[in-house]
């Protein structure tokens, strides 16, 4: 029954030779899982704790209906309760203290909810040596304990049957990593007292509720290959629908299948081994996936059921081993399927790569979960250290097909599918709130549609995605409006530009290009990036001190073709935030490379503006007057990007360095450069374009610190994008943003129907994006109407008349040098003929009569005929002129009646008078 590691190692170089990630297959749903709230627990803490304490979400469990969710907080210790009854606005429901129920250094390990229960696994253990723990059963209602069950030892994880009969609880009773035992390494096994299985059968009341011990015999584990099999360490637990229980035991590589029935040991057998290729294994500030792993084992951490036949596990690894991915197995302990190198390269392909973790585990998967949603089986493995929880369809146990990935906060712990209410929930373990970086509960809605995250991808390139992270910089391409340009900062140690494609969602990192000088590869942080008109690229490069900051020009190939150094005066000024972004413009006198410095010089209270003009390497400076920060939170505001509307209008980034929900501004402002050369720092008048922050908080993520790139792209589409900081003290999400366009022109008419003349018709002309002022054509199709200046985003005029029909009228703004013309939405007016009143008059002469009709309409003298006509007979047809028609008829008799008819014209009905 059992296997040796030896008889493994042919499912090992399986595993290693598996295909890499390519294109992934995705499954045929139209549902894909949307994040819909991130709720900082920190927020639900009892009265008295300050925010700044550190406050945590490992694992979650909810109620039988789904709207309370239920989480571990060793570092608090308590358990968390959040209303989930609207996903989309979670809301804390208080907490419960394990000091009230037992001790002030008892920690909650694991939890779940049974009915009206919630069962709280905790730690009380008085040492690694003398380990000991509880079961608390609390009543979900009001948070009030009803039973405490001794559990023996030191307890990790809990699970419940699918008959909510038994729960099971890994007595995990851990090593010291700081203690070696009698002839072994700090932190080796075996180390006494080993840990067993707490089985406890949950029939009747509370009161009734009994443990059993199972004990996982050293004989047992020693035949199947287990490293210390005296020291079992279980780790984590999980039921199928049968009763059986798996159990991982992660520093022996191991896993164990127990009848949870009788409690009898069915299967154990070792997690084997994997040999990788094609990953970053060092920690060196690049992201080269070229590296190898020799046979380490794969140490599982979560392990969930596939059905009742096969066993998925995160294998994280511990103090031997971690092989970056998951495995499925069926219960021989033979491998079906294994990630291999695939999982890395998922956080490689959406900018999560962890290069601090590149030597030890990499991304670490640690948590996994599997569920069922609309009758598809789905597994969730949870990336511990790069921030994510991927997705695949497990319909086919050997032949898992990637779906998507999901964004979290950091560490990532308790994965819990809600497949009952659509939804996941993730809780996430990493507090920092010096650093803004606060542990949650993220939710996810299982429903129609593309997702929006990733907004950003790489390609594959030389058979290996195309490495990425802290995307600073953006710029357009000077020839096609679908291409853009960004490039990473110093978290890449070899300066790299990318090629981006927006063509479609997401957006695409089609290629790197490495910057060069003298043939080696060159070190730049780079803030600011902007492709020139003539070739190649002016880079802003800023510095750790004032003096490292630079402006370097390269080839179209990224080949450094000079260096402007800026004056000592400023550098000697200049602390560790100078150089933020870059835009070039071209006139009659030359090219002119401006760029901002992100905070004022010491001394000064403005941030600085500079202008370098190439013809004669002189510079100019500006001033700006950046806004307040948030008074006693350490914020303070600065510039992060300039990009060229015309030659004398400019955007720029304006961001505090706060995140998540005290982010307050993140702001894309513009200004024209005031009159003069700059020598005397003379102030810019700024105008906000863009508020940023809501397209930020509408990822329902942490809301972004870092809003570094903007761009105009050739069409006058507006993009921006989130420097993620390689996941240092930041989740390490990118948000790449679509704002737009560079200006938006409206056009509101006073009205859609009208009589011809009779009012002349105004319009109102608004513009926004990046300009208020300009010249703004109303066309009636291709005709132009009329011409007005827009000031301060708004202008009415009164339009020429319009002749009788429908008219399809536009206003269209003529723009600037940068393409960022726009045109409003279509809007249609019907002109109907003027309503015409017609007067007559009568002067008998003898046997003749003169006739005069008069015809008037609103607005315009009528043109046209007239008919005069006695009874039946017509005796005269005139032309109007000036609206009068005279005539002189014959009469007959001494009465005769006489009516004028006017015919009426292109735009004005006819009418008769008598």
């Amino acid at each position: 029954m059992s296997r040796s590691l030896a008889s493994l190692a042919g499912a090992a170089v399986l595993a290693s030779a598996l295909p890499l990630l390519s294109t992934p297959a995705v499954a045929a749903s139209d549902h894909s899982f949307h994040r819909v709230a991130t709720y900082p627990v920190f927020q639900n803490a009892p009265a008295g704790v300050p925010a700044s304490a550190e406050t945590v979400a490992e694992i979650s469990a909810v109620s039988d209906d789904g709207r309370t969710l239920v989480h571990t907080d060793a570092l608090g210790k308590r358990i968390g309760f959040l209303d989930i009854s609207d996903p989309s606005a979670p809301r804390g429901d208080g907490s419960l203290s394990l000091e009230e129920l037992g001790d002030a250094d008892d920690q909650p390990t694991s939890v779940s909810v049974v009915g009206k229960y919630v069962l709280v696994v905790v730690d009380t253990s008085a040492s690694f040596t003398d380990p000991s723990g509880r079961l608390d059963v609390v009543r979900l209602s009001d948070g009030t304990r009803v039973r405490s069950i001794d559990l023996g030892g030191q307890p990790d994880s809990i699970a419940l049957s699918k008959d909510r009969s038994v729960a099971a609880v890994a007595m995990e009773n851990q090593r010291d990593e700081d203690a070696a035992p009698a002839g072994g390494k700090e932190g080796d096994l075996p180390q006494a007292p080993g840990g067993f299985v707490q089985l406890v059968d949950l029939e009747g009341a509370p009161a009734d509720w009994t443990p059993r011990r199972v004990d996982l015999p050293a004989d047992v584990l020693a035949a199947a290959g287990m490293a210390a099999p005296t020291d079992p360490e279980p780790e984590y637990v999980a039921f199928n629908s049968k009763g059986t229980l798996a159990v991982t035991l992660q520093e022996n590589n191991g896993v164990v299948l127990i009848d949870s029935a009788s409690g009898r040991i069915e299967k154990a057998f070792s997690a084997g081994s994997v040999a990788l290729e094609g990953v970053d294994v060092t920690k060196d500030g690049a992201i080269s996936l070229t590296d190898s792993v020799a046979a380490v084992p794969r140490e599982p951490d979560a392990i969930a059921w596939v059905g009742d036949d096969h066993l998925a596990t995160a294998n994280e690894g511990d103090w031997k081993g971690g092989t970056r991915g998951w495995t499925v197995f069926d219960t021989d302990g033979d491998v079906v399927w294994d990630a291999g190198n695939t999982f890395e390269r998922l956080a490689v392909k959406h900018g999560l790569h962890n290069d601090d973790r590149a030597a030890k585990k990499g991304a670490e998967p640690e948590g996994l979960a599997v569920a069922e949603y609309d009758g598809t089986p789905y597994a969730f493995v949870g990336s511990e250290r790069s921030n994510f929880v991927a997705v695949y369809d497990v319909s086919d146990p050997a032949k898992p097909e990637y779906v998507q990935v999901m964004p979290t906060t950091n560490g990532p712990e308790g994965l819990l599918p809600i497949p009952s209410r659509g939804l996941f929930a993730v809780s996430s373990e990493t507090d920092d709130a010096e650093a803004g970086v606060r542990a949650t509960v993220g939710l996810y809605a299982w429903k129609p549609g593309k997702a929006a995250f990733p907004s950003i991808v790489s390609d594959e390139k030389d058979g290996a995605p195309i490495g990425w992270q802290a995307l600073g910089a953006l710029t357009a391409d000077t020839k096609s409006a679908t291409t853009l340009w960004t490039a990473a900062d110093k978290v890449i140690k070899q300066a790299t530009l990318y090629r981006v494609d927006v063509a479609g969602h997401p957006a695409r990192i089609t290629d790197s290009v490495p910057v060069t000088e003298a043939g080696s590869p060159v070190e730049l942080d780079i803030e600011g990036l902007f492709q020139r008109p003539q070739g190649g690229f002016w880079i802003a490069s800023e510095g750790a001190k004032g003096g490292g900051n630079e402006l370097v020009r390269t080839n179209g190939a990224g080949v450094v073709q000079e260096r402007v150094s800026l004056p000592t005066e400023v550098t000697s000024k200049l602390g560790a935030q100078g150089l933020e972004g870059v835009t070039a413009t071209t006139d009659r006198d030359g090219e002119h490379v401006w760029f901002v410095l992100q905070r004022p010089l010491a001394g000064e209270d403005v941030a600085r503006i500079g202008r370098y003009d190439v013809s004669d390497r002189s510079f100019a400076w500006f001033g700006y007057e950046l806004q307040t920060p948030l008074r006693g939170s350490g914020d303070w505001v600065g510039l992060s990007e300039i990009t060229a509307v015309d030659d004398d209008t400019f955007a720029v980034i304006e961001r505090d360095k706060l995140n998540g929900p005290k982010a307050r501004t993140k702001h894309i402002s513009t200004f024209t450069v005031p009159q003069g050369s700059g020598k005397d720092l003379p102030t810019v008048e700024k105008r906000l374009a863009i508020d940023v922050l809501p397209a930020l908080r509408a990822t329902h993520g942490w809301t972004q610190e870092k809003l570094e790139g903007f761009t105009i792209a050739k069409d006058g589409s507006l993009y921006g994008v989130t420097d993620n900081d390689g996941l240092k003290d930041a989740t390490g999400e990118t948000v790449f943003l679509r704002l737009g366009k560079a200006t938006t022109t409206g056009l509101r008419l006073s009205a859609t129907r009208a009589a011809y003349a009779k009012k002349r018709l105004t319009a109102v002309v608004t513009l926004g994006g990046l300009a208020t002022a300009g010249v703004v054509e109303i066309r009636d199709g291709n005709r132009v109407l009329t011409r007005v200046r827009v000031t301060d985003g708004k202008a009415t005029v009164t339009l020429p008349r319009l002749a009788v029909g429908r008219h399809r009228l536009t206003a269209r703004f003529t723009g600037a040098a940068l393409g960022t013309s726009s045109v409003s939405t279509p809007v249609t007016v019907t002109v109907v003929k003027a309503t015409s009143r017609t007067a007559l008059k009568a002067t008998k002469r003898g046997s003749t009569v003169k006739v005069v009709a008069t015809v008037r309409a609103a607005g315009h003298v009528p043109t046209g005929k007239v008919r005069f006509v006695a009874g039946s007979k017509v005796l005269k047809t005139v032309t109007l002129r000036k609206g009068r028609a005279v005539a002189t008829v014959r009469v007959r008799g001494a009465k005769q009646k006489i009516r004028a008819i006017y015919l009426g014209s292109a735009r004005t009905k006819g009418s008769t008078a008598s």
